[in-house]
């Protein structure tokens, strides 16, 4: 077995306290001596532990991703040491007598002979921007929670507002919930002057749809959904400008992004969160596919290969980018379009979402990494390149 480091150190994280144990020595030798220490997470306590590293020449210092409590220590340390965040499932300790000082050991040993596989830590910039992507998207489906809540409400006091409304959420739906929720008369004229477009045809529609059995308690209930709506909707709002001032740094990936197929504005700043803009973080876009969870897994025993199924991988970064692939499929005479049919016509909607989304990743991938500009072949790209692989 070769040793890689004279001097690495692991990180047991916790939320109060760090145990370090770093491992030293000549690479010949087979039991370098070892130095452990406990030390509290604030920002006076990870001082002292930078400089305890410092003191034994760390050349390397490895530690787990335990939820968020590894930020902090990462922050510290990153100006002063090569760094290596850990995934805890790929640098499992063996079955024993588990205490933090022994994780701390186990994280070191296998760090001293480069067994830990890094994980992809991204800038601080590109960091602030996932934060607010990702509380972003929690925002939205919150928000949508509450609407939901009120459809039920509605539904609860017979009216019938959907039934001739698609969105009540739009500038006469929400007309309409304010009169219930204050108690208006709803009559044909007060309907007329709160709806717009074709709702004005449907108003003898709407008249008998909002006769319904409101009380106090739903006008009540209607009131505080509606309030945290509103409430929901201006916090977006503030993370989205919020989005967009980050964004700045990154406009011609963004504008780049934005010329492919199915992807607009708010999923290119969601890509770029989630992968940064630094292609070279992975060593190929097949290693991306895979961190991902894009990839079909490989599964082969026996010479029998069993299941195919994709990995958790990003959830983030899957979901955005297999929504992107749903909407390319339906745009016009573009090559991700006729992937996506072809790939449906044997193996059915699902797996071409996810067969579309994996194109799409490699093309983001070889765009980013070069710098071009996305160039569209049109629908019959696959079959042009068949041609010219076979000749």
């Amino acid at each position: 077995m070769e040793y890689m480091y004279e001097s690495c150190a692991g990180l047991d994280v916790h939320q109060n306290n760090v145990v370090a144990c770093v491992l030293y020595g000549p690479l010949t030798s087979t039991r370098p001596k070892k130095e452990e220490k406990r030390f509290d997470t604030t920002t006076s306590g990870l001082n002292a532990l930078k400089e305890w590293l410092s003191s034994f020449d760390c050349q390397v210092v490895a530690m787990e991703s335990t939820g968020v409590y590894w930020k902090p220590i990462w922050h510290v340390l990153q100006a002063d040491f090569q760094l290596i965040l850990a995934n805890p499932r790929k640098i499992k300790a063996i079955p024993g007598h588990k205490t933090d000082k022994k994780d701390a050991e186990w994280i070191a040993k296998l760090m001293r002979i480069d067994l830990i596989p890094a994980s992809f830590v991204p800038e601080e910039t590109i960091q602030d921007l996932r934060d607010l992507t990702r509380s972003r998207k929690s925002l939205v489906e919150s928000c949508n929670k509450e609407k939901n809540k009120i459809h039920k409400i509605l539904q609860t006091a017979g009216i019938k507002m959907t039934t001739y409304i698609e969105d009540i959420f739009g500038a006469s739906g929400r007309n309409l919930l304010e009169m219930l929720i204050n108690g208006e008369i709803l009559t044909e004229e007060t309907i007329a002057a709160n709806v717009y477009t074709s709702l004005k045809k449907k108003i003898p529609q709407l008249v008998d749809a909002l006769n319904g059995f409101v009380r106090s308690h739903h006008r009540f209930m209607l009131e505080q959904e509606y309030d945290m709506i509103l409430a929901y909707e201006k916090t977006i709002k503030n993370m989205e400008e919020r989005i967009d001032q980050v964004l700045e740094n990154y406009q011609e990936e963004v504008a780049v992004l934005d010329e492919l197929p199915g992807i607009d504005r708010k999923a290119a700043a969601v890509i770029i969160a989630e992968i940064g803009t630094d292609m070279t973080q992975f060593p190929s876009v097949e290693h991306l596919a895979s961190w991902a969870g894009l990839c079909p897994g490989n599964n082969e025993s026996s010479g029998k290969r069993k299941s195919t199924h994709i990995t958790k991988g990003n959830a983030y970064l899957k979901k955005v980018l297999c929504q992107a692939a749903f909407a390319a499929s339906r745009s016009k005479n573009t090559k991700f379009k006729a992937h996506f049919y072809r790939i449906k016509q044997n193996r059915g909607t699902q797996k071409a979402v996810v067969a579309t989304a994996h194109s799409l990743l490699k093309t983001i991938y070889t765009l980013l990494s070069t710098k071009q500009h996305y160039q569209e072949f049109g629908e019959d790209y696959d079959k042009k390149k068949n041609v010219l692989e076979a000749s």
